[in-house]
């Protein structure tokens, strides 16, 4: 599961080292991936997004209240897209959870950020890397030889899809922070994606929606998806220089094997964990350089070039 960077804000050094702070978002994140596993075969793809989008929205919505008044054209235009960027993804990341593991559908979404990140900067060492994912890829998927291997392709697609999303959601995530301060454009964001989603969850899962198990699963993904991990991050990204946080982002896919394994009992074969070291490895080439710590905006993986 992907979520946005927020924007770094205060200058009072945290009580935890930043580097555990981010580390402990980064796995919040997976585990929150993974608990949407479990949500899935109670409300589907569409059930799931829309819960996991509408509470996010309220928790968010409670503690940030955004402005709305004074917006112009161009703002809502860029949100909107913002929305729509954020809500193919998680769509298209849940509906690759139903066919492939966790560790493996993060691991090719990731290549939508690394390969945006190597065409910023036209390195060819970045370019490289990015070569050396793809090969990763190509193991990984080599290693899924089950009956149904038709399947896993249309998830390889799917999780591909999310991470050609991600990368339109960085582009536009830059452009948002520009135009609204603090989390004003991602409370508003997701605001609209659970609007645009609660019809098509509700036509689909119906009064499953409101059941007290989907509600708190999908509150706990809410939580652990994105109020938890924009605190910890939010305290931590003041201190931390856009370099040290590229490679942290990087572990996302192990974190992800990780909770694949503690909570749903997935254990992935050795072909499959060489292709996500080489996607790792590559992530931390490619996003492992940033500039200098204490800046006032939080560093993307589009920008760590």
């Amino acid at each position: 599961m992907v979520r946005p960077l927020p924007q770094a804000g205060g200058v009072a050094r945290p009580p935890v080292h930043p580097v555990v702070l981010v580390l402990l978002a980064v796995v919040s994140v997976q585990f929150g991936g993974a608990l949407a596993v479990t949500l899935l075969p109670l409300v589907g793809v569409l059930g799931s997004v829309t819960l996991r989008l509408t509470l996010a929205a309220a928790v968010l919505w409670l503690f940030v209240r955004p402005r709305l008044r004074g917006r112009s054209r161009a703002d809502w235009l860029v949100v909107s897209l913002f929305a729509a960027a954020l809500t193919l993804m998680n769509l298209s990341f849940y509906a690759s959870l139903t066919r492939l593991p966790i560790g493996v559908a993060v691991t090719i979404e990731f290549l939508g950020p690394l390969a945006l990140a190597a065409a910023t900067s036209k390195r060819a060492r970045d370019l490289a890397a990015v070569a050396a994912a793809l090969v990763g890829v190509f193991l990984i998927s080599e290693a899924l030889t089950t009956p149904w291997a038709e399947l896993d392709l249309v998830g390889i697609g799917l999780a591909a899809a999310a991470g050609a999303c991600w990368a339109a959601y960085i582009v536009l995530s830059r452009r948002t922070g520009a135009r609204f301060g603090g989390l004003d454009g991602i409370a508003i964001c997701m605001a609209i994606g659970a609007v645009a989603t609660l019809p098509l969850g509700l036509a689909t899962a119906g009064m499953a929606l409101l059941t007290p198990d989907a509600l708190l699963r999908g509150l706990g993904i809410a939580l652990l998806s994105s109020a938890i991990p924009y605190s910890l991050e939010l305290m931590a990204l003041r201190h931390l220089a856009s370099g040290t946080f590229g490679v942290l982002l990087s572990l996302e896919p192990a974190a992800a094997a990780l909770a694949g394994l503690v909570v749903l009992g997935q254990v992935l074969q050795p072909l499959q964990l060489a292709g996500m070291a080489l996607v790792v490895l590559a992530s931390i080439l490619v996003l492992g350089r940033g500039r200098r710590r204490g800046q006032a905006r939080a560093p993307d993986p589009a920008e760590a070039a």
